[in-house]
């Protein structure tokens, strides 16, 4: 992918990684459009970041998917780059289904159902263009599992299968699928993650992917350096050092 001259829609970015990475693509001369549900925080972030277009859309919704899609395609029919960033993360129980049912159903809605939906409403468009990304987000997380998220962590690990896969699908084509694989990072993603010292600090997350796009353009995972413990335990030999290690730090853990 390279790092300037696109146009980049990133439905689910009115906060955390997702607003960071906007802003980090705008400032290298991208047109970026922001997507998120909530109105407010669409109009805040249009008042404060000029230039940054923004359109209300639920990834829970197909219907809202769709009108989205048509919205942006008509305003920015130059645009090349999907990112699908919405996502959420649940700690759960699942000794007991009353507890966590409700909320695995909402996960896979949100962190599967809807990168799914939103690469089907442009994937016609991206493939008309001369040169477009998707650029998929999983985490760290997809290799190595939290005991007390079992759904966000299998949502991650499809994600990263799912973009495996239209790799190849779309080998030939004019889409390059890049996946972004974060560590834990300092965002609001749970309670407490913000102030998590042993979590990476947003802005250097950002800087770091920043510097892998411009430095290894036809990259197909993005990884920072802290992320690599959880991605290669398994190749590495250590697969269940690393498990014992990231649930023994894990404030969520039961």
């Amino acid at each position: 992918m390279n790092i300037t001259g696109n146009t980049v829609f990133i439905p689910g970015a009115t906060s955390g990684i997702g607003l960071a990475l906007a802003l980090a693509l705008r400032q290298r001369g991208n047109t970026v459009i922001v997507g998120g549900r909530r109105a407010e925080l669409l109009e805040k972030i249009a008042i404060e970041h000029p230039g940054v277009d923004t359109v209300r859309i639920d990834t829970t919704d197909p219907a809202s998917i769709a009108a989205a899609a048509k919205e942006v395609l008509a305003r920015h029919p130059e645009l090349n780059v999907l990112v699908p960033m919405a996502g959420i993360m649940r700690v759960e129980d699942w000794h007991r289904p009353e507890s966590f049912l409700a909320s695995a159903e909402s996960v896979v809605t949100t962190n599967v159902l809807g990168p799914i939906r939103l690469i089907a409403a442009f994937i016609e468009h991206l493939r008309a263009r001369p040169d477009a990304t998707i650029v998929t987000v999983s985490s760290g997380l997809a290799f190595t599992p939290l005991k007390a998220t079992p759904s966000y962590n299998a949502s991650k690990a499809a994600i990263h299968m799912l973009s495996e896969s239209l790799r190849l699908q779309l080998a030939g084509t004019s889409v390059k699928v890049l996946e972004l694989e974060p560590p834990s990072v300092r965002t609001d993603l749970l309670p407490g993650q913000a102030g998590n010292d042993d979590a990476m600090p947003l802005d250097e997350f950002v800087a770091e992917v920043m510097t892998i796009l411009e430095n290894r353009p036809d990259a197909k995972e993005v990884q920072v350096e802290r992320v690599k413990f959880l991605r290669y335990g398994e190749a590495r030999g250590d697969y269940e050092q690393v498990v014992a290690a990231l649930n023994a730090a894990d404030p969520h853990g039961r």
